[in-house]
Order: C-alpha cells, then sequence, then structure tokens
C-alpha cells in the first residue's frame, strides 16, 4: 500500500529532509507541501491525504486549528504533529482537536517516516519519551476545557474489552496483550477494532485517554 503524505512545517529544510528520504522509499508519497495551517487544510480536502505531517507552530493558522478542521468531518485523513518537549499546553489541544499521534523534531528523519506509516496503518504514535507524561497529566487535570469526552457506550463493551481497554491504557501493543491475556495476536486486534468502534474512537490515542478517564489505569502506571 502506499501511503499519501502531505507535509505542512513552515521551515522549508524539515519539508525538504522529508520529502527526499520519502522519495527513496517504496510506500511513501509526497502528494503535497504547505507553509501555513491554512494550506494544509486545503491540502487535505483536495489531495486526501493518508496522513498530514503537522508542524504545531505557523504563521496564521497554527497546527491545533487545521488538524481540528481536517478531523471535524470525520473522515480518513490522518494528521501526525512534530511538537517540541516544552509545549505540553499545545499537545493537550492538539489531543483534543484529533491528532493521532506526536513525535518530536529532534528525531531521526528516519524515525518520523516510520511514524507515518504507523499512524497510516490506523495505529496511535506518540514519541515514547512524552507518551506516559503527557496523558497522564493531561487526565489528571482537574480542569481541561474540551477534553474528550467518556462515551456512554462504554457501558456496553464487554468484560474481555475492558480488560484490552486496560491493556490498551498501558501502552501495549496488540502482540503484548496477545501475550498478556493467552489470545492470539488476530483476537487482540479483533477486540481493539471492537473497541474502536463502540466507543466511536479515531485511534489508540483516544483509547488510551478513555481508559484513564475510566480509572482503568492509574495515573503512573506503566504497562
Amino acid at each position: 500500500m502506499t501511503v499519501r503524505v502531505v507535509l505542512a512545517d513552515d521551515q522549508p529544510l524539515v519539508r525538504a529532509g522529508l520529502r527526499v528520504l520519502a522519495a527513496d522509499t517504496e510506500d511513501l508519497v509526497v502528494v503535497g507541501e504547505a507553509g501555513t495551517g491554512t494550506e494544509a487544510v486545503r491540502l487535505a480536502l483536495e489531495e486526501q491525504p493518508d496522513v498530514v505531517v503537522m508542524d504545531i507552530r505557523m504563521p496564521g493558522m497554527d497546527g491545533i486549528e487545521a488538524t481540528r478542521a481536517i478531523t471535524a468531518g470525520g473522515g480518513p485523513v490522518r494528521v501526525l504533529m512534530l511538537t517540541t518537549f516544552d509545549e505540553d499546553d499545545y499537545v493537550y489541544a492538539a489531543l483534543r482537536a484529533g491528532a493521532s499521534g506526536f513525535l518530536v523534531k529532534d528525531m531521526a528523519l528516519e524515525d518520523i517516516l516510520g511514524g507515518i506509516r504507523v499512524v497510516a496503518a490506523g495505529d496511535a504514535l506518540i514519541a515514547p519519551a512524552v507518551t506516559r507524561r503527557l496523558i497522564e497529566e493531561f487526565v489528571s487535570r482537574p480542569e481541561r476545557p474540551g477534553a474528550l469526552h467518556v462515551p456512554p457506550a462504554v457501558e456496553g463493551i464487554t468484560e474481555r474489552e475492558r480488560e484490552v481497554l486496560t491493556l490498551v491504557g498501558r501502552g501495549l501493543s496488540n502482540s503484548e496483550i496477545a501475550a498478556e491475556l493467552f489470545i492470539s495476536v488476530a483476537t487482540a486486534k479483533a477486540h481493539v477494532a471492537r473497541l474502536f468502534s463502540k466507543l466511536a474512537a479515531r485511534d489508540r490515542v483516544q483509547l488510551v485517554i478513555t481508559a484513564y478517564e475510566l480509572g482503568l489505569v492509574r495515573v503512573g502506571e506503566r504497562g
């Protein structure tokens, strides 16, 4: 499968580096580049890429507003956000806006390409160094205007699905969940897929936050 990508960053060198690397791969193709959030939204609508790699800070419409506009319609386009360690508040806002992943700009460009593949496959990806800290602080804040709403449909999930949701919240992959519950990887994937459907979650980021909101995972608990 070829993954169609839009690069949105106000730094031409960042876009150029990713574009050159993507050109050397067989499964990634850059279908557009944007230097502003407004351009990113336009390209997302026109090109319908699989993934938009989105810088948070851009002139005019920033990456958060652009992400909200792109994901508002519930379409298939996913957003992979680029961030830095000192931008936690921006990341919380981007979570609420519908971003499917967060990577740090000082990561190797090859790792960012790998992240694009993960997000395109329907998974969520957050740089390991920021994953737990960001989500834990996000869900533990006493006031979070616009925080993700825990759907009432959660009452309809089975006990096994609740176990799977707990393990997703702890950051386990499908293969790790399978090993933990002594089930096949295919069965673990099926449970996760049903959770996506029942909880109307776009990706694992929202499942993780739901697990925290429900108290299935305690702040500070690791996988």
